[in-house]
């Protein structure tokens, strides 16, 4: 099993534990928990409003790709710490990782 941590909006944190091998990204696993997260373009990395900040680990997450690069320079929000849950695939890198989610809400 896979655990992080989610932080939300109102910054109520709870702890997720997820299979490994499962095969979705982070944005997958927010909406099927239930977080208050658009993410409109469905994980093309194309609208950032699945956007999520890393406030802790991530060391070993995998690097920005140039479309997410490109998307998150276009929010006033954005952190060096900004990621695209869409961008993030669920696995062991992720073991301990403390996220905020940042995107818009539906």
């Amino acid at each position: 099993m896979i655990h992080f941590t989610v932080e939300d909006r109102g910054g109520e944190r709870q702890t997720l534990e997820i299979p490994e091998g499962i095969g979705l990204n982070l944005m997958e696993v927010l909406k099927a928990s239930e977080y208050n997260i658009l993410a409109t373009c469905g994980g093309m990395a194309l609208c950032a409003t699945c956007h999520v900040e890393i406030l802790d680990g991530g060391e070993s997450l995998s690097p920005t790709n140039d479309a997410e690069l490109d998307i998150l320079d276009t929010l006033p929000s954005a952190t060096s710490c900004s990621r695209l849950a869409c961008q993030l695939r669920v696995d062991e890198a992720m073991e301990g990782t403390l996220f905020k989610i940042r995107g818009e809400e539906h």
